[in-house]
């Protein structure tokens, strides 16, 4: 039985401790080992750097490139071309799943709406996803929600010695122009819109970028138009011609619906060449899907269009600032396409 202790409390030992380890020849031995390696591990804690302050994302957009997946995810060095066959072959079976969807909710194309009304289950976006891998990384470039494109090997374009840009819709925001630039020292930009007088404040206010940003109040369209009360317009095919450029690295446009006629036009104009492949590395596109060119047929029929000439979506993004803010339908979708065809840096090694 438990007895609570009475009287004085018994006064506190001041003698020899005992040893944690009981000092036995084996424990005598384990000091022995540890004495150097506790030495050691003091001199090094002295002799560190203090951290004085918590750790921080870098400020620095060109961040090296070396946490890039390992193959199978990307191809080795020497076998894009063998990536970009597979690839193909699987975006086959995409082409062929987008007809029986429209065989199960058509089964023509004329009784398909691009956004139904009558409670079918798909919108225009559903028949054109984004199938294609690109072989290398893809970054989104520019600033966050509208404005940012997702552009195919960013670390190629950072790295190479010269590149083109042509940038059709500017607006007042060239984050994207901006950030390309600043990233890749060997581009230049071209930039066209006739809506506003100079690029955005990301360039105009950067005097170690404006040098290699070049700015027209011109549009782009199906044909070259200079008409005394309205804009010059013109081909794809006139202002690379102007310019002295056989070749456009990146190909961005956002032109509020008149993408359609200008890229049927510079397609055709390919075909009576006896062309089948496009000028450039990669287009990053904002696809307006507004009257009188809303229709499923018109929309079908100008997508195949570009797939015949070689271009494959590898990204894209509804604009959902646009649907909210104008409290609109899904029409205006960010797409990104790769060129397939020729012998250009994306899928050439």
């Amino acid at each position: 039985m438990y007895t609570r202790r009475t009287g004085p409390p018994r006064p506190l030992s001041l003698g020899r401790p005992q040893s944690i380890l009981h000092t036995t020849p084996a424990s005598r031995r384990l000091l022995l080992w540890l004495s150097p390696l506790l030495l050691i591990t003091s001199l090094l804690l002295l002799t560190s750097p203090l951290i004085t302050e918590p750790w921080q994302w870098p400020t620095d957009s060109r961040i090296p490139h070396r946490f890039i997946r390992p193959e199978p995810y990307f191809p080795p060095p020497g076998h894009l071309k063998e990536w970009v066959a597979e690839e193909e072959e699987r975006y086959k079976i995409t082409v062929e799943d987008r007809w029986d969807l429209i065989r199960q909710y058509g089964p023509h194309l004329d009784d398909l709406q691009t956004f139904p009304k009558n409670g079918k289950p798909y919108t225009l976006w559903d028949f054109f996803i984004p199938a294609w891998r690109c072989p290398h990384s893809t970054q989104r470039v520019g600033r966050l929600a509208d404005g940012g494109k997702w552009v195919c090997g960013m670390e190629l374009i950072e790295a190479a010695p010269k590149c083109v840009i042509y940038s059709f819709g500017v607006s007042s925001d060239s984050s994207f122009e901006a950030e390309m630039l600043r990233r890749a020292p060997g581009c230049e930009v071209w930039g066209y819109d006739f809506s506003v007088d100079s690029w955005g404040p990301q360039i105009t206010l950067d005097e170690d970028l404006a040098p290699r940003a070049h700015f027209h109040k011109w549009g782009l369209g199906g044909l070259d138009k200079h008409e005394p009360n309205s804009p010059p317009m013109y081909t794809l095919r006139s202002l690379m011609s102007m310019n002295g450029h056989t070749f456009i690295d990146v190909f961005k446009i956002d032109i509020e619906g008149a993408e359609f006629d200008a890229l049927m036009s510079f397609l055709a104009s390919l075909e009576l060449l006896g062309e089948d492949g496009v000028p450039f590395g990669q287009m990053q596109i904002e696809i307006h899907v507004w009257s009188p060119r809303d229709g499923f047929r018109y929309f079908v029929e100008w997508w195949e269009l570009l797939e015949r000439f070689g271009l494959r979506p590898f990204w894209f993004e509804p604009n959902l600032v646009y649907v909210n803010s104008m409290h609109a339908r899904p029409d205006a979708v960010e797409y990104s396409f790769i060129n397939v065809r020729g012998n250009h840096a994306l899928i050439s090694d």
